[in-house]
């Protein structure tokens, strides 16, 4: 993640964070568990098991990963613990096997869609761009963009391109666009007038706003995924802990003992994570019920809006918590998503042939996305 909070899929290499056991020749050997989910497939060794599968080797042991994305998606890091890996975004690479890990293949699909307060960005399986809603400070204007994520945020719109350079667009009343002399990004996570950008040594970079001290996110390690709230930052560690920075008057940055997680998004004034076991914790304000997430199950990613929070299933199906005041928690009949994204007052759906649904305030055009064919 670097991965986003945006969708992502995962690959579950499952042991645990404990040592080696006793091997039959006296040495000590080592556990991996692999459980592949859709998206992709993990070799292990050149062994491809069609589902779970346990593998046991002699501690020290070299062991070649290689993560082979599914057509319409990508590879794009290792996560867990990582440690002993020697390039977590190579999607071939070795693992020592020093103790058994938890580690995570994640694959996203070529095509995402992300929700900005009054627009919806959508990017397409070919790296192209398009855009609905409020053009009001050329937040729409991408049409001739060329990348392979991007971000909406309140009132502008940010694009990572595949050699790490970022370009953006919109408002710029507080340094939210100055990402020209970035490098080395990939990911960016935009929100209400700042950027934030997640590098590939696993540090993070802010530009725009600093109110509430939100962009000091210049002394972060082993962050692995990045999410930019309305008032606060909230970054993914290596290890499944989370750090955050910024306005904490509802809480919504006491995350320190949080463990287990995989992706976290951050919405108006509340955070939420998702766990490995794909249930779900969310803290910050709950006013509207944003945070009643406690009996979720089968998650796959979550997505924080203004006041409502999503869920998607494993099944394909989507579940949402919160404010319900513009219709944006309706989105019960949904089948066959493959990402969510919410933002103020309304939630985008991306179904798995390319098509978008959106639902919640549409009074800019930011939900007229029936058109849209991303694949």
């Amino acid at each position: 993640m670097a991965r986003v909070s945006i969708f992502l899929i995962t690959l579950a290499l499952i042991a645990g964070m404990v040592g080696c056991g006793g091997g039959g020749g006296g040495g000590e050997s080592c556990t991996l568990t692999i459980d592949s989910t859709a998206g992709g497939v993990v070799t292990v060794n050149n062994v491809t098991p069609p589902g779970k599968a346990m593998f046991t080797y002699d501690k020290g042991t070299v062991v070649n990963l290689v993560a082979t994305p599914y057509a319409g998606y990508r590879f794009v890091e290792w996560t867990g613990n990582v440690s002993t890996i020697a390039n977590i975004y190579a999607a071939s690479t070795n693992i020592t096997m020093n103790g058994s890990y938890n580690i995570t293949a994640n694959f996203e699909a070529n095509f995402m869609v992300s929700a900005g307060h009054c627009h919806t960005v959508g990017l397409k399986s070919d790296g192209t761009v398009v855009a609905v809603g409020s053009n009001e400070y050329g937040q729409c204007n991408v049409s001739d963009w060329n990348i392979t994520r991007v971000s909406a945020g309140a009132w502008h719109t940010v694009g990572l391109k595949s050699d790490g350079t970022v370009v953006a667009v919109g408002y710029n009343g507080f340094g939210a666009c100055d990402v020209g002399n970035w490098t080395g990004i990939v990911q960016v996570s935009a929100s209400h007038e700042y950027t934030v950008g997640l590098k590939a040594d696993d540090t993070v970079v802010a530009v725009g706003s600093n109110g509430s001290e939100k962009c000091d996110v210049g002394n972060w390690t082993d962050i692995v995924q990045v999410a930019a709230g309305w008032y606060d930052t909230v970054g993914l560690k290596s290890d499944g802990t989370v750090v955050a920075v910024g306005d904490n008057s509802s809480g919504q940055c006491d995350v320190g003992n949080w463990t287990g997680i995989t992706q976290v998004a951050a919405g108006g004034h509340h955070t939420v994570g998702l766990k490995s076991d794909g249930t779900v914790v969310a803290v910050g304000d709950n006013s509207s019920g944003q945070c009643d997430v406690a009996g979720w199950t089968n998650i796959t990613q979550v997505a924080a809006g203004g006041y409502h929070t999503v869920g998607l299933k494993s099944d394909g199906t989507v579940v949402a918590v919160g404010m319900d005041y513009e219709g944006q928690l309706n989105v019960g009949g949904w089948a066959s998503i493959i990402q969510v994204s919410a933002n103020t007052n309304h939630t985008v759906g991306l179904r798995s042939d390319g098509t978008v649904v959106a639902v919640g305030w549409n009074e800019c055009g930011q939900c007229n996305v029936t058109g849209w064919d991303l694949n």
